[in-house]
């Protein structure tokens, strides 16, 4: 690292700083969520439903991680606050284009009720951890990136499985753990792993590219 380069700044305020017509953190901020819901709509629209699971393969997650990196802990959060807000008011952003009143997996609930709620309403907190560890520099160097990015997955994986098991027990009277746990969490490990692989190459890089 630079002598000198706080390890606070994140790298959207070396790439969009603060001076000009972006001088007003108002403005500044909103251009940033904005585009931060934009990239997450885009990502959503990578989604491959799988028969023995509620839940699909989507590029969401790998969005929030990067997101959080990029932006920190504060802008990330309200950004996936705000994305999950453009649900709530009806916009298709969600996997497959849904919104959060889009009927669910379950028939007769939404999709912000319905068993995938709870990996959407993780997306704020893990952005928060991760941006909170990008503020501490983890990803400059691949080597702490990774940690960084795991965080922001597990905590992704950890209340999606927990609303999943609740609302499955809530259903149906009853919820088999294990089975969940092979249905709804092992299978994307491998898809977990390579997105965490390519931001914690992504980042890093960007740093050297700017001279850091």
């Amino acid at each position: 690292m630079t002598p000198g380069l706080s390890p606070a700044h994140t790298m959207a305020d070396r790439l969009v700083p603060a001076r000009g017509p972006l001088a007003t953190p108002a403005v500044r901020d909103g251009l940033l969520i904005l585009a931060g819901t934009l990239l997450m709509t885009l990502l959503a629209r990578i989604s491959i439903p799988l028969p023995f699971t509620p839940v699909p393969i989507t590029g969401q997650t790998l969005g929030v991680i990067l997101i959080g990196a990029l932006y920190g802990p504060r802008l990330g959060a309200l950004t996936l606050l705000a994305y999950l807000a453009e649900g709530l008011l009806g916009l298709p952003v969600f996997s497959m284009g849904t919104s959060a009143w889009s009927p669910s997996r379950i028939p007769g609930l939404p999709v912000i009720l319905g068993p995938t709620a709870g990996y959407l309403l993780a997306f704020p907190l893990a952005a928060w951890v991760v941006g909170r560890l990008a503020h501490r520099g983890w990803d400059r160097r691949v080597a702490t990136a990774i940690p960084a990015m795991l965080a922001g997955e597990l905590v992704i994986l950890a209340m999606g499985f927990t609303w999943l098991v609740a609302a499955t027990a809530l259903l149906t009277g009853g919820a088999n753990v294990a089975a969940l746990l092979g249905a709804a969490v092992l299978p994307f490990l491998p898809g977990t792993a390579v997105k965490i692989t390519l931001a914690a190459l992504a980042l890093p890089g960007g740093w050297r590219l700017l001279g850091d």
